[in-house]
C-alpha cells in the first residue's frame, strides 16, 4: 500500500486553542492534496467568513490580490490548527472549506513563509 493509499478513511481536526472545531472525513488522496467531508462543530461558525473570503478571492475572475488572500489566510493559521488523525499538529497547510467539503495540503516542515 503507497502512503496515499492510508489516508482515506481518516479524520482529520480543525483545532482553535485545545477546541475541536470542525472535523475533515477523508474521501480521497490526490498528493500533495486531500479531500474530504468537512463536519463543523461548537466553535467553527466564529471562524467560518475567513474560509468564506478566501475562497471568494480565489474565485474571483482577474489577478489574484495576493496581499489580502495573504492577510485572510494568515488569519486562518494564526488561530488555528489542523490535527492529524494520529493527533500530531502539522507544521503548515492550506485548507480550503466550501459547504461539506474540504480539501487541504500540509507539511511537517514550514513552507519557508509560502503559504500558496
Amino acid at each position: 500500500m503507497t502512503e496515499t493509499g492510508m489516508w482515506p478513511g481518516q479524520v482529520w481536526q480543525l483545532v482553535r486553542g485545545e477546541i475541536p472545531i470542525g472535523e475533515i472525513h477523508v474521501t480521497d488522496a490526490d498528493f500533495p492534496w486531500l479531500t474530504g467531508r468537512f463536519v463543523a462543530r461548537d466553535g467553527f461558525q466564529h471562524v467560518r467568513h475567513l474560509f468564506e473570503e478566501e475562497l471568494t478571492l480565489m474565485d474571483r475572475e482577474g489577478e489574484l490580490d495576493i496581499e489580502t488572500w495573504e492577510s485572510i489566510y494568515q488569519q486562518i493559521t494564526d488561530t488555528l490548527a489542523l490535527v492529524k488523525a494520529d493527533g500530531t499538529p502539522v507544521a503548515e497547510f492550506l485548507l480550503h472549506i466550501k459547504d461539506g467539503d474540504a480539501w487541504f495540503r500540509w507539511s511537517d516542515e514550514p513552507f519557508d513563509g509560502v503559504n500558496a
